[in-house]
């Protein structure tokens, strides 16, 4: 694939993630893809159940991206998202900045990179501004995504991970 052509895929799947469209996002990714950020570390079919999920959950969700670049084998974007935290109501306002590697015209890695504590702290409140800086705080978040995640795919008749 060209430079040109890992742009538009990122562009392609952030455009899908701003009409909360998972499956043409699910889509975007290689069959073997690998998504991490401080929540989640995931493989194939989970990487579009993730986005799936939080996109059925975000009802007041909105995203806003830029500065996507790409070579032959690499990309990168700047993105951020509003939304109300499913499991405490509380606003966030999260800032991301995305790494890709490419395979076969998709996406093969997504690395997403955000400041934890400063997403604790909206997220949870005080728990988050007292202990998200933590590893104990961060292994509980992961625990409950991974659950979380785990019961959306029992719900879609989909193995746990």
């Amino acid at each position: 694939m060209s430079t040109d052509s890992h742009r538009a895929l990122i562009e392609r799947f952030y455009q899908a993630f701003q009409r909360r469209d998972a499956d043409a996002m699910a889509a975007c990714y290689h069959p073997q893809a690998r998504f991490e950020d401080a929540a989640f570390s995931l493989e194939g079919d989970e990487c579009g159940d993730m986005w799936r999920m939080l996109c059925s959950r975000g009802k007041d969700l909105r995203v806003e991206y830029r500065d996507v670049k790409a070579d032959a084998d690499r990309g990168s974007a700047h993105w951020e998202a509003w939304y109300s935290f499913s499991a405490t109501g509380r606003k966030v306002h999260n800032i991301i900045d995305a790494e890709f590697e490419f395979k076969d015209e998709k996406i093969f890695r997504h690395r997403d990179r955000f400041d934890f504590w400063r997403w604790s702290r909206q997220a949870l409140g005080p728990p988050g501004l007292l202990l998200g800086w933590t590893p104990l705080l961060r292994n509980k978040v992961r625990a409950q995504a991974r659950k979380g995640l785990d019961a959306f795919r029992a719900q879609r008749g989909q193995a746990g991970g």
